[in-house]
């Protein structure tokens, strides 16, 4: 077995508890992947395989999702969960790395890198949101507060599982409907808030976005907001790239790290 492939699980002291980290690979500059709302590590099983025979690579669950702790007042804003990527690295002793967050991780990956960017070497955001508008989430967010939020979620739910696999399907759908409702109207909340245009424009190391038409689509989607960002499409997919073409995202992940260093 070549042990730079296998896996080392740690629970790592949070803001909010104990978080779960999947950590394994040595050599090469590192990558941290971010999973979405209602994900978890295991999001990019096929990522860490794929990339742990030649670098090191670690996936973890934000607060309250998968294996990891959160209080009843726990905070879900990008800044909150940027707290988490930090507890992470910090807890690994991860000098410089890459950053890859999908959806919500991509909001969070965007924050810590506008607060630490001499250690992230690149990011990928995939499905990433920009800026929402307003007449866009208020609507939104007073349809979740009222007796039609399963209705608005599983709208919600069935147009981003449009195009997937039907295994990822029913994992996605199950893993949403364990997050609470508090926790899943304070989280949409706070990804509706957070503006990450400014902060891309920062950014100065490179940035790449990738999108499915569906997500090309949106008015708020980050790769036309922010239009000079190198951008990939994949199409045939849900908003989960990395889980229904894991090659293709695999490939356009391997394109950006050749330069990165």
């Amino acid at each position: 077995m070549n042990t730079s492939t296998v896996s080392h699980i740690n629970r790592i002291s949070g803001q909010e508890g104990n978080i779960y980290v999947d950590d394994g690979g040595s050599a090469g500059l590192p990558v941290v992947f971010c999973h979405s709302f209602g994900g978890d590590s295991s999001h990019w099983k096929n990522q860490l395989a794929h990339l742990r025979p030649t670098r090191r690579a670690t996936a973890f669950d934000f607060r309250g999702h998968g294996k990891s702790s959160a209080s009843a007042a726990a905070q879900y804003s990008a800044d909150a969960l940027a707290g988490d990527i930090a507890a992470v690295v910090d807890g690994l002793d991860l000098d410089k790395f890459v950053l890859v967050g999908h959806s919500m991780g991509g909001c969070a990956a965007i924050a810590y890198a506008d607060s630490h960017p001499d250690r992230v070497a690149g990011l990928v955001l995939a499905g990433t949101p920009g800026k929402t508008p307003d007449e866009i989430s208020q609507p939104v967010m007073a349809s979740l507060r009222s007796d039609a939020y399963q209705k608005v979620m599983d709208d919600y739910m069935k147009k981003l599982v449009i195009g997937s696999r039907p295994e990822v399907a029913s994992k996605l759908n199950d893993s949403v409907s364990q997050i609470p409702r508090e926790t899943t109207v304070n989280i949409i909340q706070a990804m509706f808030e957070f503006d990450p245009l400014d902060m891309v424009k920062r950014f100065k190391g490179p940035i790449l976005i990738i999108v499915t038409p569906n997500d090309q689509k949106q008015p708020n989607a980050l790769c036309n907001q922010v239009p000079g960002v190198q951008s990939k499409i994949i199409e045939g997919t849900s908003h989960w790239t990395q889980l229904d073409k894991p090659e293709d995202f695999n490939r356009a992940l391997d394109n950006f790290l050749m330069n990165i260093r």
